[in-house]
């Protein structure tokens, strides 16, 4: 089984001279196996494509991609017409569970998702007629899905989404977050969920001057609020903090008690601790993704890292991703970059202090704390976005800043924007290092303003790589991406340190690619929108003992050097805060 996808929004047969026609060796014999369609765009014909892969190589836009299936996935579920992406399996919501999807984005998620809530109708991959809800329960006769599908084409489902983009609600609703959330209390429960999610400081507020982390708590309380038979939440972590986080998933993992939930989530950490089973969806993004069955959390988000699936004999990945304990170890004494003194920050309601530090060349230093408690203001100050009371400080340090709200207003397109930015655009070093681990080649003809979050955010984090700078800050650098790109980002920031003899300062709430990243961190405390206080820079074991203390939260790691969060009271909770070992603490350790 062949697939052949053309990724329509690249492909420009007028600017190409089109390329995959002309070097086709099926069309240099006679064949049509490429033409240009009535849309304007190519069509591949995939019974007559040998699979040689020469217009994939001729094609300048990266337009097209031809894959080969195993013969198992003959029969897709659902595929976006001739050429267009193809969706394999489905997950199974299970009354009483926390089911998780965990997968790379564009693989099929939300596709998945739209089939399960009745917005789509699978249509078995079939073009030219109309696939009946008698032929698609015919093929899942005898599954668990069976009958909640029959639901589905009955029309007698109810959903409650909450979408992974939460910066479109101030488009779509003027008003209050008071009135939004008035409007979606169908269970009775919206004063509770405002209050544990501590919302109720900002009811009357304007909800377009709300923060990505206010619009991510205003959108759970408004999904988990709602009557309905089926919930799903696509990403329930960007912007919120660990204490943010640990509060959203305790009110999912209660109403899983009586409701099927479906969550998307790349904070492995997270859905570690939320859901009950975790389906893993592979493929390639944009072209085709496999649901698999249902798996075990540990095992499935474990089978995930190694990049192999036992059960379906599949590699995704050609390598494992490793938590390596040589971050957290003692390490050679680095020379020290720059010094920053003692910095103070005041606002009408918000203080922040900052005990003096240094930032040493080569490392990576990561940044911990709550919302509301000082490190994006930190993070501006040695910026010299805004300046501190007093003399402003000079570091002596040339700094490149990517901050945490990113907005997409130009119309340029990708290319045209980090050629604003770079001499060496046209290099092989800044293709290798920037534009290939950030998956930019086929964006880089898009304009900034069409972008996806995810995609405006790997953009974002070439921008802020690109620059000449001796310390480079990221604020939030996690956010919208999948994975994978969290993987690979981790890879690209010790790189860029090490590399060029520079520092970078990394803001983010994923407990995971912190303890990839990071060989120190620093540490906020104090009362968030109150009062905030930077202390360290700390070691890592130290530093996330002095953080996890303050949470209550205790990690330990499993034989694979994974980071796992405690069940609260549980017995090794328990024995680690007794110890004051909140995060090193590994399964079968003496």
């Amino acid at each position: 089984m062949r697939i052949a996808v053309v990724h329509k929004d690249r492909c420009h047969p007028r600017k190409c001279g089109t390329e995959c026609i002309l070097y086709c060796p099926r069309v240099r014999t006679g064949d049509e196996t490429v033409i240009i369609g009535e849309d304007g765009k190519a069509l591949i014909s995939e019974e007559l494509c040998v699979g040689c892969g020469i217009c994939i190589k001729k094609c300048p836009f990266e337009a097209l991609d031809i894959v080969s299936l195993p013969e198992e996935l003959e029969h897709p579920t659902h595929r976006y017409g001739e050429n267009g992406f193809a969706l394999y399996g489905l997950p199974t919501p299970v009354e009483g569970k926390v089911t998780g999807i965990l997968g790379a984005n564009g693989i099929g998620k939300s596709t998945a998702v739209k089939i399960l809530s009745g917005q789509l109708k699978p249509n078995l991959g079939l073009f030219g007629r109309d696939a009946g809800w008698e032929e698609i329960l015919r093929e899942y006769t005898g599954t668990e899905l069976y009958e909640y599908l029959l639901t589905v084409s009955q029309k007698k489902l109810r959903v409650a989404v909450k979408p992974q983009y939460i910066d479109y609600i101030p488009r779509v609703f003027t008003g209050t977050p008071g009135d939004l959330l008035k409007s979606t209390d169908e269970r009775g429960r919206l004063s509770e969920y405002t209050e544990r999610l501590a919302l109720r400081p900002i009811l009357d507020h304007d909800i377009s001057t709300l923060s990505g982390g206010e619009l991510q708590r205003v959108a759970i309380a408004a999904c988990l609020a709602r009557e309905a038979d089926f919930y799903f939440l696509d990403e329930i972590t960007p912007f919120l903090d660990i204490y943010q986080r640990m509060a959203a998933a305790e009110l999912i993992r209660e109403l899983a008690l009586t409701r099927p939930i479906v969550i998307v989530e790349h904070d492995l950490a997270i859905l570690d601790m939320l859901a009950d089973t975790v389906h893993v969806a592979y493929g390639k993004p944009a072209v085709f993704g496999v649901i698999t069955q249902p798996k075990g959390v540990r095992i499935g988000i474990n089978q995930y890292l190694e990049g192999y699936l036992p059960e379906e004999n599949v590699r995704f990945r050609d390598y494992p991703v490793v938590f390596e304990k040589r971050a957290h170890e003692d390490r050679a004494e680095r020379a020290v970059l720059l010094e920053y003194p003692v910095l103070k920050k005041s606002y009408e309601h918000f203080t922040l202090s900052v005990s003096p530090g240094e930032i040493r060349a080569g490392e990576v230093l990561g940044l911990v704390g709550a919302n509301g408690i000082g490190k994006s203001t930190f993070a501006r100050l040695l910026a010299g976005v805004e300046t501190p009371d007093g003399e402003a400080a000079d570091l002596g340090a040339r700094v490149s800043f990517k901050p945490q709200y990113l907005k997409a207003t130009s119309s340029d397109t990708v290319e045209f924007s980090l050629r604003q930015v770079t001499k060496n655009f046209d290099s092989s070093r800044y293709l290798h290092d920037i534009i290939e681990p950030l998956s930019l080649s086929a964006l880089l003809q898009s304009p900034i303003d069409t972008l996806s979050g995810g995609e405006l955010q790997r953009v974002a984090i070439a921008a802020c790589l690109s620059r000449d700078a001796d310390l480079y800050i990221l604020d939030e650098p996690s956010a919208h991406l999948d994975v994978e790109q969290r993987v690979r980002i981790t890879r690209m920031f010790k790189h860029h340190a090490d590399g060029r003899e520079a520092a970078v300062l990394v803001i983010d709430h994923d407990i995971y690619l912190i303890d990839m990243i990071s060989e120190r961190i620093l540490v906020f405390d104090g009362e968030p929108g109150i009062r905030g206080e930077a202390t360290g820079p700390f070691d890592m074991r130290q530093g996330m003992n002095r953080f996890l203390s303050r949470l209550g939260v205790t990690f330990r790691r499993d034989r694979t050097g994974r980071p796992r969060i405690n069940k609260p009271g549980s017995y090794l909770d328990r024995e680690q805060k007794a110890g004051g070992e909140y995060y090193y603490y590994t399964e079968g350790a003496d």
